[in-house]
């Protein structure tokens, strides 16, 4: 089986570019989630800690 997926991926032409594209939408996406951590409010970051605590029904 491995070396049918094996053939099969190395006959397509430009494959290499697959697991580059994946690693930069990878990193991307986690340099922005960090960067997304430390910009946010204080107090918004408060606000959603409390959420479950309150009963506003």
């Amino acid at each position: 089986m491995l070396k049918f997926v094996k053939h099969t991926m190395e006959t397509i032409d430009g494959i290499a570019l697959f697991p580059i594209i994946s690693f930069v939408i990878f990193f991307s996406f986690f340099i922005g989630l960090l960067y997304w951590v430390f910009k946010t409010d204080k107090s918004y970051v408060n606000h959603l800690e409390n959420l479950p605590l309150e009963d506003d029904k």
